[in-house]
């Protein structure tokens, strides 16, 4: 499940394209579904652990991603930490709901992410709800952010 704190959170990591570039490991860009979410969301093909081809930027280094697909791999590989998942944009929202189906992914957002149309389970951490829709989620989100 994808449990959300929303607002200031003191213990989550804000700046997560400098803790990126620190921790990050060559074999994460490799390892499923980190090339899917570069394609997805980069628009970008993963050659090796340390080369990305992209279409506007040509060969790239992981240091080069977007700060959404950067803080997606950070989630999917540090999962005891606690990552400022407003660096994504909109278009992450999907990647964050495949992650939390296959295990429990704790994140902070400090704006309203929109999650879609359809149904999800979010639990809000602030209020101890759990809501299934963007519709119930607003309300609620919106008094924190």
């Amino acid at each position: 499940m994808l449990h959300v704190f929303y607002g200031d959170l003191p213990t989550a990591i804000y700046n997560t394209a400098v803790y990126f570039k620190n921790v990050y490991e060559d074999a994460w860009l490799t390892t499923p579904p980190v090339p899917q979410m570069i394609e997805d969301i980069d628009k970008s093909t993963v050659i090796s652990g340390g080369v990305i081809d992209s279409p506007v930027l040509g060969k790239i280094s992981p240091l080069g991603l977007s700060g959404g697909v950067k803080t997606l791999i950070l989630i999917q590989n540090v999962p005891e930490k606690i990552f400022n998942a407003s660096t994504c944009g909109d278009n992450c929202a999907s990647w964050l709901l495949r992650l939390a189906e296959k295990k429990d992914i704790t994140v902070n957002l400090r704006h309203l992410m929109d999650f879609g149309k359809g149904t999800f389970s979010l639990h809000i951490l602030n209020t101890d709800q759990t809501v299934h829709s963007m519709k119930e989620l607003v309300p609620i989100a919106g008094r924190f952010v």
